[in-house]
């Protein structure tokens, strides 16, 4: 039987009574809320007078997920404690408005690597508390073991954080942000790189600076951007599927710089927007320590 509109709106009122109630049941939880809430209002109202428009969303993004666990505790009928709604709430704040509107993921670093392993901790712990709920209910006519309880809130807390993953790289995909970060490394190994198309792996050691459009990015090594192969998406964007002729051609092209020697590795990209054979960007080159860009 379809609810009338009255039976609806009689469920939505009772709905965010219930939430107000839950909000407030706690006092420690409550207090913390509160504040979390007044200091990202406060963040919003600057990141609009900066005309930020993408902190903004972010601030907005976060009073939203502070509604989240009583949303949850209401819905599920399930009950948080309160240490653990608290670090919930300090992990939302520390993530969006410390990590992406203040910059925290660039400033301090170890930063992104200190909330992924909160986050863990937390979602094992939500995992836990929720199978126990099952576990403890008169209605289930199993039980299941202290082992296995611990699996189960294992593979929620490994779960939770590759859902997490996918938004990120939701985000930087189709929104251009940088939620995945970025690193810089200094060796490369990739089959991409193979001028035989054999599958064979190519090694590009000791990087120490990357040459795009004839500047360099300054970084030290390499920028390893890791957004579509993490994903396994579609497309390589970093690595273009290049023809056999163009490689064997770049191929030849180092090979005489270096007088013949065949002992050396490069990285070709493809620069956004433009069509071969217009550039190259080619990674510093052992042993003679040279950077080389060469147009193809």
């Amino acid at each position: 039987m379809k609810s009338t509109k009255k039976e609806k709106k009689q469920y939505k009122k009772a709905f965010q009574e219930a939430m107000a109630r839950e909000l407030r049941e706690h006092k420690s939880s409550f207090i913390v809320f509160s504040i979390l809430r007044i200091l990202v209002l406060v963040v919003l109202v600057r990141q609009i007078m900066l005309a930020n428009y993408e902190g903004a969303f972010f601030c907005i993004l976060t009073l939203l997920l502070l509604y989240v666990p009583s949303w949850i505790q209401v819905k599920l009928r399930i009950e948080l404690p309160p240490p653990l709604e608290i670090t919930i709430f300090c992990f939302i704040f520390a993530a969006e408005i410390l990590g992406e509107v203040n910059a925290f993921y660039v400033v301090i670093p170890g930063w992104d690597t200190m909330l992924h392993t909160i986050n863990g901790f937390l979602a094992a712990a939500v995992g836990f508390s929720m199978v126990m709920l099952l576990n403890d209910d008169d209605r289930i006519t199993f039980h299941l073991s202290p082992a296995f309880l611990a699996l189960v809130a294992f593979c929620f807390s490994m779960t939770i954080g590759v859902l997490w993953e996918f938004f990120e790289f939701g985000m930087d995909f189709f929104l251009g942000t940088d939620m995945q970060k970025d690193t810089v490394i200094h060796a490369i190994h990739s089959v991409s790189l193979d001028p035989t198309l054999s599958n064979k792996v190519v090694t590009i050691p000791d990087i120490q600076d990357v040459v795009i459009n004839g500047e360099s990015l300054g970084l030290g090594g390499y920028l390893d951007i890791g957004i579509i192969d993490t994903m396994k998406a579609v497309g390589e964007p970093r690595l273009p599927h290049l023809r056999a002729d163009i490689k064997k051609d770049a191929t030849a092209l180092l090979s005489d710089d270096l007088h013949g020697v065949p002992s050396f590795s490069f990285q070709i990209w493809q620069i956004p927007g433009r069509d071969w054979p217009d550039d190259a960007i080619v990674l510093e080159i052992p042993p003679t320590g040279k950077s080389h860009k060469r147009r193809i």
